[in-house]
């Protein structure tokens, strides 16, 4: 809260504060001309008279102590920038509650740590602990259930563009990883021509969906060939070193549309995943490894050609 904040709410809570005193000084003793209490002329039922009284003395009492306990605690907590004598502050107390569930937790959590992902696995009480932390760290991106989206891949399939062994898993979820697509559409025309990026995204096709125009892909082939080996590889199996995906499945993280393709070749793609471990530590990473290794059925080695991680 800034300092202008700060004084417009003091000023609020000063009017306040001098509102309700004139209030209760005001209905404390009577005016001259106020009526006397049995003279209103307020009769109902012949019997029901009200009167014109002030509020009894042990009530008025009981307002103005609520008054001083507001000054003081005002004093005792302060209001916004303004730190009152307790040097209370919510920071400080949830700094003070959080170490405190951070220890308990510290203490379940020493009965995982440095196990592998696919040890912890194993263990139902491990994935259910890893789960809870993925739904609440890593669900706003692979979705709760880890069947990803657009750019963001999917963890229950078999596919692992930067490997899928315990360990490479473990390191993507630590570690971070920065993927990067270049825009090859400049580099493309100036070698193949008006027809280059066309040319090269029917090769690619081809690789999966046969039957891609026969010419466009002689001409597609010779220009990746020149430029996307570097990455994918020579057969389009991809290399989990540096996350470039294999071309040959039907796995497609930004889709296999001809509009997401020209996207891919004329913009590129950069795509990020967090490091983890500095904000979850060692354990819980682990343990969130341990629930994604649940997802995936691994039942799919590298495709031949491919260069893997280990």
């Amino acid at each position: 809260m800034t300092s202008a904040w700060t004084w417009y709410v003091v000023a609020l809570v000063v009017l306040n504060l001098l509102g309700c005193l004139w209030l209760l000084k005001g209905n404390t003793k009577r005016s001259p001309n106020d009526p006397k209490p049995d003279e209103t002329g307020h009769v109902w039922d012949g019997n029901l008279t009200e009167y014109n009284k002030p509020l009894p003395r042990w009530w008025i009492n009981l307002f103005y102590i609520t008054i001083v306990f507001s000054v003081g605690y005002l004093i005792w907590y302060g209001v916004g920038n303004l730190k009152g004598f307790g040097h209370w502050s919510s920071k400080s107390e949830w700094a003070i509650d959080n170490a405190a569930e951070e220890a308990r937790l510290d203490d379940t959590l020493k009965l995982y740590a440095g196990k592998s992902i696919d040890v912890l696995a194993k263990d139902p009480n491990a994935v259910s602990i890893g789960r809870a932390i993925f739904i609440n760290r890593c669900a706003a991106c692979h979705g709760s259930g880890g069947h990803g989206a657009i750019g963001f891949p999917d963890l229950t399939d078999d596919v692992w563009h930067w490997g899928g062994t315990p360990n490479r898993i473990l390191e993507t979820i630590q570690e971070g990883r920065q993927a990067a697509m270049p825009a090859w559409a400049s580099t493309l025309t100036a070698q193949g021509g008006a027809t280059a990026v066309d040319d090269t995204i029917a090769y690619v096709l081809s690789l999966s969906r046969p039957g891609q125009p026969a010419d466009a892909v002689e001409r597609g082939e010779k220009l990746f060939a020149g430029i996307c080996v570097a990455c994918h590889g020579p057969q389009g199996k991809g290399n989990q070193v540096v996350g470039a995906p294999d071309l040959t499945d039907s796995y497609w993280l930004y889709g296999s549309s001809l509009a997401s393709l020209h996207k891919t070749l004329n913009e590129g793609r950069q795509g990020t995943m967090p490091a983890w471990k500095t904000i979850l530590g060692d354990t819980r990473t682990r343990l969130v490894g341990a629930y994604v290794w649940t997802l995936s059925p691994h039942k799919e080695p590298p495709p031949a050609g491919a260069v893997v991680a280990e």
